[in-house]
Order: structure tokens, then sequence, then C-alpha cells
């Protein structure tokens, strides 16, 4: 039998901060940029009740850990719930199971602040932010970490959602904070835009977007999610997590759909973010690029922040074990 650490996502909050956070992703980034593995979610659709079952993982080698997500969305209780296996990247052995509720848009910021540093200019220090929930929240506040803020404008359509998020955020961050208007006024003067929602149409016109602007979005986890139009698509140095989402059978919905109207070619995809972070491939080559990162979530993150905070609770003493039988031992009986 092997001892593993259960984690609750109350155990687990609070656990690690944004620096952490963005260190232990960018971390590993750098690892799969070098040849470790990850692959792209795999997605189980069903119709009745409606809803859909997820995975993605990844294996970190240097760090000693391997890992992802399962979880379920929709169906009768119309919500999420996600699950985090941990495994010995040595052994195989599994290490900790994380309820993953809290940690997500602590991870998911994690990862768009890598994107962020990695090709927004050094001296960015505006933000617009499209959307103001959670992850919208998350993505703000690990991008603080990474960049010098002094401004930051946030557009949601739901006036009290956007103006909460602005209020809330003033008194987080050293920046200052306003909700706009519209997605036109949030980026007219952003050097760094970041979207986070869950829409299936462009959110803003890529038209509009100054020269020397970043574009970190986050919402393109379907192939039916567009945050970004053609224009965005066709005028940046585009970046995925991992390449093959933005292949034609892949979920990075803004690039596939650029794709399938003729506006771009697959050679548009510039490189994944772990060979710019790696160093394999250039990121920004000059202050007048536009330059996008598109995610869809990975077990890249999602493995680095498991580890994070397994390491952060073994150390506080938090959690209870749990027994796992190795398969040899259970088909024996042994």
């Amino acid at each position: 039998m092997t001892q593993t650490l259960f984690l609750t996502s109350e155990e687990v909050a609070g656990l690690a901060d944004p620096t952490e956070y963005v260190d232990a992703v960018r971390d590993a980034y750098r690892q799969i940029g070098e040849g470790a593995p990850a692959e792209p979610r795999t997605k189980l659709v069903n119709d009745e009740p409606p809803g859909f079952l997820t995975t993605y993982a990844a294996v970190l080698p240097e760090t000693g850990a391997m890992g992802g997500y399962t979880y379920s969305a929709g169906f009768g209780e119309r919500d999420a719930w996600f699950m985090t296996p941990l495994f010995d990247a040595e052994s195989g052995e599994p290490m900790a199971l994380l309820d993953g509720a809290s940690m997500n848009p602590y991870k998911t910021g994690a990862a768009g602040a890598v994107g962020v540093d990695a090709l927004a200019r050094e001296d960015a220090s505006s933000v617009a932010v499209i959307g103001s929930g959670a992850q919208a929240r998350g993505q703000l506040k690990a991008t603080a970490t990474v960049r010098d803020l002094e401004t930051v404008w946030v557009y949601s359509p739901t006036k009290e959602n956007r103006e909460a998020f602005a209020g809330d955020l003033n008194g987080t961050l050293d920046a200052s904070v306003a909700a706009v208007a519209s997605a036109a006024a949030a980026i007219e003067d952003a050097d760094v835009v970041i979207t986070a929602t869950n829409a299936a149409e462009p959110v803003f016109d890529g038209e509009a977007l100054e020269p020397g602007t970043h574009v970190t979005a986050m919402g393109q986890y379907n192939e039916n999610k567009r945050e970004l139009d053609h224009a965005t698509i066709e005028r940046a140095r585009y970046v995925p997590d991992l390449r093959a989402r933005a292949a034609p059978d892949g979920d990075a919905g803004s690039f596939i759909s650029a794709l399938e109207a003729g506006v771009v070619d697959e050679d548009h995809v510039h490189a994944e973010l772990g060979e710019v972070v790696a160093g394999v491939e250039p990121g920004r080559t000059s202050d007048d690029e536009i330059t996008v990162f598109d995610s869809g979530g990975t077990g890249i993150e999602t493995a680095a922040a498991a580890y994070l905070l397994y390491e952060k609770a073994s150390e506080r003493g938090l959690g209870e074990t749990i027994e796992f039988a190795p398969a040899s031992e259970a088909l024996t009986g042994e």
C-alpha cells in the first residue's frame, strides 16, 4: 500500500501566493519547452444531461512530479468538479489527490502571467481586462507579479460586476483599477490585454490594438470559444500553450476560426510558450510587435501548482492520508 495525501480545496486555498504560483508554472513550461511531455485536453461530451468530462496531463521530470486535471462540468448539477491527481515522476506512485477548485484561478492566472512575462514589452505598465470573474481576478493578480503595473481598466457587460472587480482590486494592487463602459475603452491605451471570458464571439476589435500590445487570451478552451477576432490573430505573433491546440482538430477556437477562413495558415503558429520560456524560440522581436498568448488550460500549470501545494501542505502537516494499492498487489492478492 502507498500512503497518498488528500487535500481539500479549503486546505490548499491561500497556501501559496501569486508569485510562487508563477515561479512554479514558469519552470514547468521551461521543462516542456526542453522536451518534457504534455498533451492538450481530451473532452468527452454527453448530450443528456448536457455536460462533459475532461482530462489533461503533463510530466515534469525535474520537478519530480506528473499529473493534471480530471474534471466534470454541467450534467445534472450544472457545476464543475476538479480532481487533481499527482504522481511521483520516478516511481510512478500516487503522491497526492487534490480538490483543485480553489487553486484553479491561481494556476491559470500563473500561466497567463508567464505568457505576459515571455511576450509583453518590458516596460508594459497598463492592462485591459475583459471579464470580471474569478479567472479575470487570478489573471490580474498574477500579471502584477511580472510587470510594474500602474493602470488597469476592466470591462465586462454587467456594470455591477466590473465595478465590484475594480473596487476589490483597487484595494489589493498598487495599480489604479477602473471600470469602463466598453471593451474599446479598456484596450485603447493598454500595453497588455487580458481576456478571461466564456465568449463565443470576439470581445474586442483587433484593428484597434496599438503596435506593441500583448494579448493573453484565457477563454480559448473550446473550438467554439472565440474571444479574439481574425484581425488580432493575423496581426500577432501567435504563441499557444501547446501547438496541438492550434491544429485543425484542436480547441483553440480563435485560431481555428482564422485558419478555416483562410486568414492564416498553420505556419502562423510561432512557437509554444514553453519553447519561448526555454529560449528555444524567440519571443517578442520588437517593441512594435503585437503578440498573443493563447491558453486553454493544460496539465503543465496544473501539475506544477499541485506539486507546489503538495509540498507546502506537507510542511504544515495538512491533509489526511489515503491508501492506494499497487496493481501488482491488488491483482495477485498478496
